[in-house]
């Protein structure tokens, strides 16, 4: 009985199947390497600085944004006191 070692490009699993028939007799999944503990709290400390970093970049541009909104507010409020007062037309309504 011919068989055949496959390994997923997906996953790394090995399959092996039957060569006649094409049926997967075993499965094996790969072995997964685990980090050392100081490994594993270097990366923790890396992802808090960066998530303390987008948090303080998030609260400086909100401080900037409610800045920009009222100049842009202003600006509003000015080009609406200068132009005459006339009455909007719905383009619906002309016909």
């Amino acid at each position: 009985m011919a068989k055949y070692s496959i390994i997923c490009p997906c996953c790394e699993a090995t399959l092996t199947v039957d060569a006649e028939t094409g049926a997967l007799l075993a499965h094996e999944e790969k072995k997964k390497v685990l980090g050392s503990f100081e490994d594993l709290r270097s990366d923790l400390d890396r992802q808090k600085e960066l998530r303390e970093n987008i948090f303080a970049q998030e609260m400086s541009s909100m401080k900037d944004r409610e800045r920009l909104l009222e100049e842009k507010f202003k600006e509003a409020l000015n080009r609406a006191q200068n132009e005459p007062a006339t009455p909007y037309k719905n383009p619906l309504d002309l016909d």
